[in-house]
């Protein structure tokens, strides 16, 4: 290590208490790290583009600071999913400071690693005071059944209102107007539920009929429309 000479002929001067870094809870501990493999926990994290056309949320679960599952949702940018894809084999298997510092391909995705990196140093993981965190699989676990990313998509104009298009639920395929022309329910398909059935062997009237639902006062509705084309 070089010095300066204005540094090599300054005198030493003690410095008092070595007061060691401030513990972080880590999965139900409290640790005060040093090296990265001190680290871990499952987290989330989201970030956009320059342009922010689009967004990626990431999920990772680390343990002792090697990321051992990835989930990364993307949504507004059809070459984001590319990436996502790209991302999802190169991520597993490094420590989170490697990821933080590999071209994962998308803007959003790079913040995105850059933001779940902070929650993880700083002790803010959704896992920071569960006792050995969650199994890996967990990511799998957030999409729900049919694993597939909850979406939401909604539109409006001064001219026309609201229009729902997707809701946590599923697709809308129509929505429940009362007397006043409000929306008062929506009837929706799981698309997700939907494939898992016809994966199984039931014709796509049947998934459609067996993943279909509805929410809110739909059957008091006083007419129904489709979102996309009324």
């Amino acid at each position: 290590m070089q010095y300066s000479a204005e540094v090599q002929n300054m005198c030493p001067i003690s410095r008092g208490p070595q007061h060691a870094s401030s513990p972080i809870p880590v999965e139900g501990r409290w640790v005060s790290p040093k090296d990265v493999i001190a680290i871990s926990g499952v987290s989330h994290g989201v970030g956009t583009c320059a342009p922010q056309q689009g967004a990626a949320k990431l999920t990772l679960n680390v343990k002792d600071g090697i990321i051992e599952e990835a989930l990364i949702e993307t949504i507004g940018c059809s070459g984001m999913t590319h990436s996502a894809a790209m991302a999802s084999e190169i991520i597993t298997g490094k420590t989170i400071l490697e990821a933080l510092n590999t071209d994962l391909v998308c803007d959003a995705i790079n913040v995105a690693m850059r933001e779940i990196f902070l929650q993880y140093v700083y002790g803010r993981t959704q896992t920071a005071f569960s006792l050995d965190g969650l199994p890996i699989g967990a990511g799998l676990e957030d999409l729900g059944k049919g694993l597939r990313s909850q979406i939401g998509t909604h539109y409006g104009t001064r001219e026309k209102g609201p229009r729902y298009m997707e809701m946590a639920e599923g697709y809308v395929t129509k929505l429940a107007l009362d007397d006043s022309d409000e929306i008062i329910g929506y009837s929706f398909v799981n698309l997700g539920k939907m494939m898992e059935f016809i994966g199984k062997g039931a014709s796509a009237e049947e998934a459609m009929e067996q993943a279909s639902g509805q929410y809110g006062r739909f059957d008091e509705a006083v007419r129904t429309i489709d979102p996309r084309h009324q």
